[in-house]
C-alpha cells in the first residue's frame, strides 16, 4: 500500500509546485503582454487611418465577426476590427475606412492559414490586402479570390464585408 501512496503524494506535490510557479509567471507577464498588445493595436489603427491623431472606441451592438470599432478624431473615418473563419482558423483584420466610405488601408492582424497557400490571402506581404484599398461597400466584392487559396481569400473578403456592415451601424448610430 505504501508503494502506491508515496508516488501519488510525490506527483501531487510536484503538480502543485509547478502550478504555483506557472500562476506566478502569468501574474508577472500578463500586464506586460496586455500593454504590448495595446501598443500594437494603437500602431495598427494609426497605420490604417493615417489622418486620425487619436481614436475613440465606440460602444455599439456589433454584428457577428466584428470585434471593435473606433472613430478617428477630426471626422477622419473609422477603424474596424473584424474576423472571419478561413481554412486554418480565424483571419483577423483591421480596416481603416475614410468618411466617404472607401477603404484607406486594410491589414491582417492574425491568421492560422496554411503557409504558402492560404497565407497568400492573409499575409500582409502578399499584396492581396492592397487590392481592397479604395474599394467601398458597393464594389469590394469585385476583388478576385486567389487560386489555390479560395477559402482563405473568401474569408478575407467576408471580414471586409463585416467591416462595411459595422460601418453602416456606426453611421446610423451617429446620424451620418
Amino acid at each position: 500500500m505504501k508503494d502506491i501512496i508515496k508516488p501519488v503524494i510525490v506527483l501531487t506535490a510536484i503538480c502543485l509546485v509547478v502550478t504555483t510557479l506557472l500562476a506566478c509567471v502569468n501574474s508577472v507577464t500578463s500586464p506586460i503582454i496586455k500593454a504590448a498588445e495595446e501598443k500594437a493595436a494603437a500602431l495598427a489603427r494609426s497605420e490604417v487611418l493615417k489622418e486620425a491623431e487619436s481614436f475613440e472606441k465606440m460602444n455599439l451592438s456589433l454584428p457577428d465577426g466584428a470585434t471593435d470599432i473606433f472613430k478617428g478624431n477630426h471626422n477622419s473615418g473609422y477603424v474596424i476590427i473584424t474576423k472571419a473563419k478561413g481554412y486554418g482558423g480565424d483571419i483577423k483584420i483591421i480596416c481603416g475606412i475614410r468618411p466617404d466610405g472607401s477603404i484607406e488601408n486594410v491589414k491582417t492582424l492574425s491568421h492560422s492559414e496554411t503557409s504558402g497557400i492560404g497565407s497568400k490571402a492573409a499575409d500582409n506581404q502578399s499584396g492581396y490586402n492592397q487590392k481592397y484599398i479604395g474599394k467601398n461597400a458597393d464594389n469590394y466584392t469585385e476583388v478576385d479570390t486567389i487560386s489555390g487559396a479560395t477559402i482563405s481569400s473568401k474569408a478575407y473578403k467576408k471580414a471586409v464585408g463585416i467591416a462595411f456592415d459595422t460601418l453602416k451601424i456606426a453611421k446610423e448610430d451617429t446620424n451620418e
